[in-house]
């Protein structure tokens, strides 16, 4: 069985205001790239596929003694599009594919760890790590039915007014079963407000076909956190040199 992160880091990362891939920029000595790369290691993949697209031969240059496989992502059409870039790699494979955001360095491997025993046990197809955030807005919101059970996710700018008032969102950071997510990346269509192909539309496909998906939630919220400008970046690295001083 194998255990391949996908980590989604074609982004242009307008908002550093710099030339560099936004996934090159360091926190605490370490690319944001890399960061999430270790954490996917120690989580126990065997195998990682960065997807690239901004500043692509920058990136395979600082990364090219990694072990790692890069794919492309030429147009910016979407999670789910950024994802089908490595399902050639996944075709014939059998275990789990984490899906990871390339800016998200506070993420620990042993997050992914519990993410993939939840996942197990659960027998999912799908398993989404979720985060309860002060302010939510920006995130897809997790939507839950009566009794609590994991229905689906909303992206923010699709959100009604009252799934807004939602506090939980999703990191973008998944488990799905290998053949589950072959079988239904080409089924996800672009209908909405963006005119993108959400990965997110891979769960309810999932449900809609009756397999099991489930949502956990992180320990540490901050653990989602992502880079999208030079404020962002200087609190991420604050809080890892934070945790290197044992905090």
């Amino acid at each position: 069985m194998s255990v391949v992160a996908v980590i989604l880091a074609a982004g242009e990362g307008k908002r550093m205001k710099s030339d560099l891939p936004k996934v090159l920029h360091e926190a605490a000595g370490e690319p944001l790239l890399a960061h999430v790369g270790n954490a996917a290691r120690e989580s126990g993949a065997d195998r990682i596929i960065a997807v690239i697209g901004n500043g692509a031969p920058r990136v395979r240059e600082r990364f090219a003694e990694s072990g790692w496989d890069f794919v492309e992502q030429t147009e910016r059409l979407g999670t789910a599009d950024a994802v089908k870039r490595a399902i050639p790699l996944l075709k014939g494979l059998e275990g789990d594919a984490l899906v990871l955001a390339g800016d998200v360095p506070l993420l620990r491997g042993r997050t992914l760890s519990i993410l993939r025993e939840r996942h197990h046990e659960a027998n999912a197809a799908a398993t989404v790590l979720t985060a309860r955030l002060p302010d939510p807005t920006g995130y897809g919101r997790i939507v839950r039915g009566a009794e609590g059970e994991f229905l689906g996710i909303v992206e923010h700018k699709d959100a009604t007014e009252s799934q807004r008032a939602v506090d939980e969102v999703n990191s973008s950071i998944y488990c799905f079963s290998i053949t589950d997510l072959v079988a239904v990346i080409d089924r996800i269509g672009n209908d909405n407000a963006q005119g993108e192909y959400y990965l997110t539309d891979a769960i309810g496909l999932l449900r809609a076909a009756g397999r099991n998906v489930l949502a956990v939630n992180a320990a540490e919220p901050e653990e989602i956190l992502g880079v999208n400008d030079r404020e962002q970046l200087a609190e991420v690295e604050r809080l890892l040199l934070a945790r290197g001083n044992g905090s």
